[in-house]
């Protein structure tokens, strides 16, 4: 091999020399001319990757009949949807759109509710994996795996 600077026969490995924002294989002596470009580390090879056990945390979710349980504490106080949504600053629609199961409310909004109405709408439940599902295969979770947790 040549070397792209001078021409002289190189002997052994060339020099991989970064000379005006070209990359080029030169000798020891025309190597000084640019920045010497040094190899990259060969990647090592990697262990195969082992999933670790998830440690289940639980989760809070509202429960499911939150609209009727909330409507009723509501009536029992005497207090329109208005009024409600005065005292948890949220406004009348939304406590409308909550009552109607057209909106689950979330954790923060349920918990206003629990402590305003005293009544309890959110329950903790267990992380679910898809291991416990059966789909324990290495391909890893698809739309439908998802839409079955969700379903359960």
């Amino acid at each position: 091999m040549r070397c792209e600077i001078c021409g002289k026969k190189i002997i052994g490995e060339p020099i991989k020399t970064k000379i005006e924002s070209s990359i080029m294989s030169t000798c020891n002596e025309c190597a000084k001319f640019g920045k010497v470009q040094r190899e990259p580390p060969k990647p090592r090879r990697q262990k195969p990757f082992k999933r670790s056990p998830r440690i289940r945390e639980p989760v809070e979710e509202v429960i499911e009949e939150y609209n009727i349980i909330i409507r009723e504490a509501r009536e029992k106080k005497g207090w329109s949807r208005e009024n409600l949504a005065e005292k948890i600053y949220e406004k009348a629609s939304v406590i409308n759109r909550i009552e109607t199961g057209k909106m689950v409310p979330d954790i923060r909004l349920a918990k206003k509710l629990e402590r305003l109405l005293n009544i309890k709408l959110i329950e903790k439940s267990e992380d679910i994996k898809l291991d416990d599902l059966g789909h324990s295969s290495g391909r890893g979770a698809t739309i439908g795996d998802i839409a079955r947790i969700k379903r359960n």
